[in-house]
């Protein structure tokens, strides 16, 4: 990768995280990586390539972990399904990895990720189901086998909220320890992470009480 390149996708990265997709720039990230209008649309086309291009280089070797985990813990299931939580954890743990991988600015990454879902920006909805939609099937049916009497519906709405809760953990989360007067730190992994994947845990396995939810899959 050139030098000029890293630069643009490092800025970026940091304006996305501190301002948001559509509160950013192009003339601001040129501003500062120091490269003209040209050099941006020479490596990336256009903003939404850039975005796509920041989130691939960090999310891409994330998404080989969480692949490899799962694997894992399937084949340690024996033909059985595994664990909720083992599914959970292979999940979101590589997550953690890159966060706390300063020489990959994870920490940076971790705030991008929690404002593009606060934002819900179209961009990041296209970009997950242009590159992610095998890793959501994977974990998707990895849930099913574990939860056979969870419609698949159900199942949708409950990756759904793990991914926003996820999202939030990872952002770090600066009220939580406010309002606990310092008692809960969500900057903490090792303190975050054992209660995300058991509150998480607990959810999956929670009775279907929503009545049209109760319909079986077809």
């Amino acid at each position: 990768m050139t030098g000029t390149k890293q630069r643009i996708l490092e800025v970026a990265e940091r304006l996305f995280a501190e301002r948001g997709f559509s509160g950013t720039s192009l003339r601001t990230i040129i501003g500062e990586a120091g490269v003209n209008l040209a050099a941006v649309h020479y490596h990336f086309h256009s903003k939404d390539a850039l975005l796509e291009a920041v989130i691939l280089r960090r999310l891409e070797p994330v998404n080989r972990e969480r692949l490899a985990m799962l694997e894992a813990c399937e084949h340690a299931a024996r033909g059985g399904p595994p664990p909720v939580e083992d599914i959970l954890r292979a999940f979101i743990e590589p997550t953690v990895h890159l966060v706390r991988d300063p020489q990959r600015r994870g920490s940076i990454f971790a705030r991008l990720m929690g404002r593009l879902h606060a934002e819900a920006a179209s961009a990041f909805a296209e970009i997950a189901k242009k590159h992610f939609g095998e890793i959501g099937r994977r974990f998707k049916e990895a849930l099913e086998r574990a939860l056979p009497e969870v419609p698949q519906s159900e199942i949708f709405w409950r990756m759904h909220f793990a991914i926003g809760a996820m999202a939030q953990t990872l952002r770090g989360s600066p009220e939580l320890e406010a309002l606990s007067g310092g008692q809960c730190r969500a900057s903490n992994p090792e303190d975050a992470v054992p209660r995300l994947i058991a509150f998480l845990a607990a959810g999956f396995q929670a009775p279907v009480s929503i009545p049209h939810a109760q319909e079986k899959v077809s």
